[in-house]
């Protein structure tokens, strides 16, 4: 939390805190593991120049999804990949969603139907679920849309015969 908001006091971007992020989680870890190829990734969710974080709980979940109605965001989404705590890959990918204009009682519903589960993601939705309903269009790979652009990191660990080609 302290990085995002160092980030975005010296005007960084959604895209770079995101990349930020995930350098350090992968690095930090590579330190530990010597030899060990290490994977860091991180998510943001940027909606008309306000960066959002996971809600708290459900109140925040309606709160999310009210601010997000009838608009399209953006979800900078980073991968990273360290070797003995230095950064040698990284991919940032940026899908973005448009919201459609849904009415106060589908979010009641949406949220009665999805449950907690929402908390667990930054804009309050999970793809995958209930969650598809929210949306009007979706620009973007659907693995980076749930958190990891799953299609460049394993081309870059086949690229390193981490996993076969």
């Amino acid at each position: 939390d302290s990085v995002k908001v160092a980030l975005n006091a010296e005007g960084a971007t959604a895209a770079q805190c995101a990349e930020t992020l995930a350098e350090l989680k992968a690095v930090q870890v590579s330190q530990r593991y010597p030899g060990a190829l290490v994977i860091g990734a991180d998510q943001m969710l940027e909606c008309e120049g306000t960066w959002f974080d996971k809600p708290k709980d459900m109140a925040g979940a309606r709160d999310h999804l009210v601010a997000m109605r009838g608009k399209t965001h953006v979800l900078p989404t980073a991968a990273c990949d360290s070797l003995n705590g230095a950064r040698i890959w990284h991919h940032v990918a940026q899908p973005r969603l448009t919201a459609r204009s849904y009415s106060d009682a589908f979010i009641d519903h949406y949220l009665a139907t999805a449950g907690t589960a929402v908390l667990s993601s930054v804009g309050a939705y999970q793809l995958e679920g209930p969650g598809a309903q929210l949306f009007s269009q979706i620009e973007g790979d659907f693995f980076t849309i749930l958190g990891l652009p799953l299609l460049e990191l394993l081309a870059f660990l086949r690229e390193h015969n981490a996993v076969l080609r």
